[in-house]
């Protein structure tokens, strides 16, 4: 078996064969041991369960830093995390294209077993669908997750509040400027990389320090200054930020700088921002510099009562410029 074909998809031998071969082996667990319509797990004492879905059409598959696989398990890890949760399972989708090479799927199959490792999830249910040669672009990954909230957290989107301080955990930019250098095959003297990282252990970490944090969310698509406005929006304040902290390794300025692209909306995937009550926001921060993911957070500004939804930016001249939301598709196929 080195290449995938219309029958891998089918249903019969041949997809047990890749389910075996590639899935189960890389994935093995006993609750996915058991290869049932739906995995039946253990239900946990206390807090709520967080749910989420996501897709992954990243090209290409395997870029600096990273690949699908990864990302797949990262994303939904992430998008558990913003709710303050512990990721506990995944479920996996894969459409795949008739012609990917076997050994291009173990390798992805084989990434996301690790990211999954370090993140302390399983992958407990799946399924694999194959499409026609020129229709898939060789796999689309799509994954849900559960986890659990502790009893005591109340983070939503709608809970930032005026003097609330935000905070974001590292540099912005970094993912999709690796993946667009890679398609354009453009090389800087510093090596550029994607952050995709799991942020559940920093969230826990901050959250220890910050019981009271209002809302996170994490800057993908649409980048750091799509975000904040989802969050001004969502909780019907205003936001005041100051340009001269937010950090931005020098790769990815000046990648942005050739390009023509403006950081604050290029996506990343192992940044987020937290909304956190001003009584907390110092213990906050040290937290999340504590963590190696978060060395370089920084007090990114603050929440207002004024001009409710809209983003505000003081820039380095001390003038203050509107930051609107991502209009359009800045990158396409970023994740």
């Amino acid at each position: 078996m080195n290449l995938i074909t219309l029958a891998h998809g089918a249903g019969g031998r041949m997809t047990q064969d890749l389910i075996r071969e590639v899935f189960a082996a890389h994935f093995a667990n006993p609750v996915l041991a058991r290869l049932n319509d739906a995995a039946v797990l253990a239900a946990q004492e206390g807090g709520r369960l967080a749910f989420s879905i996501d897709g992954h059409v990243v090209s290409p598959l395997f870029f600096p830093g990273g690949d699908i696989g990864e990302l797949a398990v990262n994303g939904t890890v992430n998008d558990l995390a913003m709710m303050g949760a512990r990721p506990l399972w995944l479920a996996a989708s894969f459409i795949i294209e008739e012609g990917l090479e076997v050994a291009t799927l173990k390798r992805i199959a084989r990434s996301m077993a690790a990211a999954a490792a370090r993140a302390g999830v399983q992958v407990v249910a799946g399924d694999t669908k194959v499409v026609e040669r020129g229709k898939g672009d060789g796999v689309y990954i799509s994954t849900a997750g559960v986890g659990v909230i502790p009893p005591h957290l109340d983070i939503d989107a709608g809970n930032a509040r005026p003097d609330d301080v935000i905070l974001l955990s590292g540099p912005i930019a970094s993912h999709g400027m690796a993946i667009m250098l890679q398609r354009e095959g453009l090389a800087f003297d510093s090596a550029l990389e994607s952050d995709t990282a799991a942020l559940h252990e920093i969230v826990a970490r901050m959250l220890e320090a910050a019981p009271h944090t209002r809302a996170m969310r994490d800057a993908t698509r649409g980048g750091l200054a799509t975000a904040l406005n989802e969050l001004a929006r969502a909780s019907g304040v205003g936001m005041i930020i100051r340009e001269e902290v937010i950090p931005v390794l020098e790769p990815a300025r000046a990648a942005c700088e050739l390009l023509g692209l403006d950081p604050l909306y290029v996506a990343n995937e192992g940044v987020f921002i937290a909304i956190v009550p001003p009584e907390e926001a110092d213990a906050a921060l040290a937290a999340l510099r504590a963590h190696p993911l978060g060395r370089r957070a920084v007090r990114l500004g603050q929440v207002v009562g004024e001009r409710p939804g809209v983003v505000v930016m003081e820039t380095g001249l001390g003038s203050m410029r509107v930051v609107t939301p991502l209009t359009g598709d800045l990158l396409p196929r970023i994740c």
